[in-house]
């Protein structure tokens, strides 16, 4: 029989408050963290704002020198994935070093500190080059920074699937310790895009709300007036373990994962495909890895980044996969309140359905004024939903047609 995967850690570095306890403040506080871009000048771009992460000082997480050696994106990796070892009380001293991996998700790594790299190579030549850029730039970087600092010699993942890359790394992490491969991973997404150009491609090509006046507002997940999304920052680790090795150890369980399936559309770079075809199979197939009916599951949180043509895609293979379940079972779309980091957020998201399990909340949708899908689903005001569920759904899609869906249960089961 496979092994069962619980969650039993939570790290997270986001625009909304950091760690298990200022994600769910935030979350609960129901404040959106969108502004005006202040990290640098973007009056030029037709897309002015992000959801950045103003609080953040690596030198929380690690020591000075280590902070200093990482440029931002391995940065919060790091920290998100020390903050996750402590909430699970996991003193990894006391398991072997290669039966613990790393699977890390991200769409772009370190392009943006290469960028700011460029920029001083322009005016400075190598002499004002970083040492540390060749080492930066590639997605690895995290997961390997990650496991250098913790002496971590098992399984190692980098996975760059677009805005799908922190739920396939969730994913795939799950499936290692199933097939016994390791016995715990430290699995997410990081993703720290704010800077200038990399930004700006994402403008050119019309992908980001123009709402600049509205910052609050911008991003209007499942609403007739959405018109694109709203770039962010951030990170989150979540610890799996061996369901049977972590009750033994007494560790608190905050979910168990049990299903997750990964598809790709094959239609177009940036569009998704119309009829939702393939993200609904990723999600019928993440049902049948759960041994699940669609009529079990009890709540939804959307990939919904406010984008016309995703969200509406997004219904349709909501309606595809879980039929007419899809009209009125519970579902939310939550990057009105932290925007949308890309490779990071499927892993944020993740973190957000294990908390809502263990807690009995799960957050609603805000800035879905008008919802404009006919035949409509169950869009979750922002009031949220107070309710102890057996099973929870979250679905992640990217650039290029990936598609992943991940399903968790209760963890008390």
């Amino acid at each position: 029989m496979k092994r069962r995967v619980v969650v039993t850690g939570i790290g997270a570095i986001t625009p909304i408050g950091s760690g298990v306890d200022g994600l769910w403040d935030g979350i609960r506080r129901g404040h959106s963290a969108v502004t005006r871009v202040s990290r640098f000048d973007a009056s030029a771009f037709r897309s002015q704002l992000a959801a950045e992460v103003s609080d953040f000082d690596g030198r929380d997480y690690v020591d000075a020198r280590e902070a200093r050696r990482l440029d931002r994106y391995a940065l919060l990796a790091l920290s998100a994935a020390v903050s996750a070892v402590d909430d699970a009380q996991l003193n990894l001293s006391t398991v072997r070093p290669w039966s613990v991996g790393v699977s890390m998700g991200s769409a772009l790594g370190g392009v943006a500190f290469g960028e700011d790299q460029h920029t001083s190579y322009l005016t400075q030549g190598m002499k004002g080059v970083s040492p540390m850029l060749a080492i930066a730039v590639y997605g690895g970087a995290s997961g390997a920074n990650i496991a250098l600092h913790m002496g971590l010699r098992g399984p190692n993942l980098a996975i760059s699937n677009s805005c799908a890359s922190g739920a396939i790394a969730i994913g795939e992490a799950f499936e290692i310790i199933r097939r016994r491969d390791a016995d715990i991973v430290l699995a997410g997404g990081a993703e720290a895009p704010l800077a200038p150009l990399t930004y700006g491609a994402f403008s050119l090509i019309k992908a980001m709300s123009a709402r600049n006046d509205d910052p609050a507002g911008a991003c209007r997940p499942f609403d007739s007036q959405r018109d694109g999304f709203v770039m962010g920052e951030g990170a989150a680790v979540l610890v799996l373990e061996e369901r049977d090795a972590a009750l033994r150890r007494g560790a608190r369980v905050y979910a168990e994962i049990l299903g997750y399936a990964h598809t790709n559309d094959a239609y177009h770079m940036t569009a998704p495909r119309p009829d939702g075809s393939e993200a609904a199979r990723a999600v019928c197939g993440s049902l049948r890895s759960a041994g699940l009916e669609p009529e079990q599951i009890g709540y939804v949180n959307a990939h919904a980044t406010g984008t016309p043509l995703g969200d509406a895609a997004e219904v349709m293979a909501l309606r595809g996969s879980l039929g007419a379940h899809a009209s009125c079972v519970p579902v939310s779309g939550t990057k009105a309140l932290y925007g949308h980091a890309l490779g990071a957020s499927g892993a944020i998201e993740a973190a957000i359905v294990a908390l809502g399990l263990n807690r009995g909340f799960f957050p609603g949708t805000y800035n879905c004024d008008c919802q404009d899908s006919v035949p409509p689903i169950r869009i979750l005001g922002k009031e949220g939903l107070y309710r102890k569920i057996g099973f929870a759904l979250t679905t992640s899609f990217g650039f290029g047609g990936a598609n992943a869906a991940l399903i968790f249960g209760r963890g008390d089961t």
